[in-house]
């Protein structure tokens, strides 16, 4: 099969290749999908960068996470009915060496999840990180219905979904964006009001359309630089809930402030989820598939000779939406 890898760390056009495999076979409790779609995400590019030095110790990595295709093999204990059945891929790229940016991938039966025949495999590489982590964010301190919910990074991969999520769900949706075209994605997926986290006036703007009362949640793509204009807007016994801290890495945290607010504070990422909190991402998230209650955003497609270009523009900025590859 053909898969691409990398042994090193480094830039993607110097370490990232597409080379010839065996071709996987499913073991017990396996399933074996042919890959239509892999998913491209921020924390993929980084441990190809080196966030996880350990990472490269017991062989080479074939990347991405995120990805959908179609399963040809059960492995003992499968239900021989799945075969033939499509299917969205999360989690393929954590704690083990084979992702999804590969012609083939055999992997734990219930990290394939049936995809609706109304959501394309391309959609369905968007599920994992992007969809998941906005459900995490929203729903994980109880149910946001009549809740005041901002929504920071409203345009991003997470945002969008968490935007949907949260709007669906019945709460009042305010989001940050900083320029017309980004603060338009929040608008068409269905926030109530949009501010520019870089106007002074932004916490005065959003205290107006509220009538003064504070938020009930956070949901943050980035906690370290957002963190005071957050502590200004979150009603005592508020939550933020936040999957992203880049700007400012390692935040210093006032406490004795957010002591006195009984705040919560969850960090989210997918793959420490637990169990529970992944099932209940899955029934919601193929719920909405099946009754096309969500939008979704393709900005770029790449085949999988060109991975390398399909990080660059991971890495890059000014789009809006997932970065896919097809997989021939």
């Amino acid at each position: 099969m053909k898969a691409a890898t990398f042994n090193s760390f480094g830039p993607a056009s110097e370490v990232l290749q597409v080379i010839d495999l065996e071709q996987p076979q499913p073991s017990a409790g396996q399933v074996l999908i042919r890959m239509h779609t892999s998913g491209v995400n921020p924390s993929d590019t980084k441990k190809r960068d080196g966030a996880f030095p350990n990472l490269l110790d017991n062989g080479a990595v074939i990347p991405n996470s995120d990805g959908a295709g179609v399963i040809e093999a059960v492995g003992m204990g499968v239900a021989h009915s799945r075969i033939g059945e499509r299917v969205w891929v999360y989690q393929a790229q954590f704690a083990r060496l084979h992702g999804t940016a590969a012609q083939y991938l055999a992997i734990a039966s219930e990290r394939a999840v049936t995809l609706p025949d109304n959501t394309s495999f391309a959609e369905g590489a968007c599920m994992g990180i992007p969809a998941m982590t906005a459900h995490r964010c929203v729903f994980a301190d109880g149910d946001v219905e009549g809740q005041l919910v901002l929504i920071t990074g409203g345009a991003g991969r997470v945002g969008h979904y968490a935007i949907q999520w949260a709007k669906q769900a019945g709460a009042t949706v305010i989001t940050t964006a900083s320029s017309e075209e980004s603060k338009q994605h929040c608008i068409e997926a269905g926030a109530d009001l949009v501010v520019n986290h870089k106007d002074p006036e932004m916490i005065a703007q959003v205290l107006k359309f509220t009538s003064g009362a504070k938020v009930d949640r956070i949901v943050d793509v980035e906690f370290g630089a957002n963190l005071d204009n957050s502590l200004q807007l979150l009603r005592v016994g508020g939550v933020i809930a936040s999957y992203s801290s880049t700007v400012v890495p390692e935040p210093v945290l006032p406490f004795k402030q957010m002591m006195f607010m009984d705040l919560t504070i969850r960090l989210v990422i997918v793959y420490a989820m637990p169990e529970q909190a992944k099932k209940a991402a899955i029934t919601d998230i193929t719920q909405a598939l099946g009754q096309n209650r969500l939008q979704h955003r393709i900005a770029a497609r790449y085949p999988l000779q060109q991975i390398a270009q399909a990080n660059d523009k991971i890495e890059g900025s000014g789009f809006y939406g997932s970065v896919i590859l097809d997989i021939d």
